[in-house]
């Protein structure tokens, strides 16, 4: 059982962590080898990184408000776990947790998604390049996400 518990707390860190990765690294889209794009910024290498912040942009803000609220829901998530694991009665079932887990899922590929459809509009004319690794863990993180939450709504609390 403990096992158990181990792998579900590391399998929700490390959720926690690929979402806060893709949310703050600047490596969303790469349109040549000294320049980088993000959700929040325009990055260039000169030397080291001048980074410009982004005009306003409807489908940028979008998909800044779906990874932050991502990352908040699987925080939310996480502290949840542990408030339940030590309050909810034997045969409880963590629905709350797994609730708010598949929320983030669901938050992060919204977000993924907006950004993979409209990055033409976001970008404007440098849409001719690469996803960077952040949008990558960003796919990586949603269906981690919605297995853990998946995990949390079957899961029943045992002594």
């Amino acid at each position: 059982m403990i096992v158990l518990l181990a792998g579900i707390i590391v399998l929700h860190l490390t959720v926690l962590v690929l979402l806060f990765i893709s949310t703050i690294v600047n490596s969303w889209w790469y349109y040549s080898e000294i320049n980088s794009l993000d959700i929040w910024q325009n990055c260039t290498w000169i030397d080291l990184w001048n980074c410009q912040p982004y005009t306003t942009n409807e489908w940028l803000q979008a998909v800044q408000a779906m990874m932050v609220l991502s990352v908040i829901f699987s925080f939310l998530s996480v502290i949840l776990f542990f408030c339940q694991l030590f309050a909810l009665q034997k045969g409880g079932r963590f629905y709350i947790t797994g609730i708010f887990q598949l929320l983030a899922g669901i938050c992060v590929m919204s977000g993924a998604a907006i950004y993979t459809v409209q990055y033409p509009h976001i970008h404007g004319e440098r849409y001719d390049g690469s996803y960077g690794f952040s949008y990558i863990l960003a796919w990586i993180a949603f269906p981690l996400t919605l297995c853990s939450g998946i995990i949390y709504v079957i899961l029943r609390k045992r002594e």
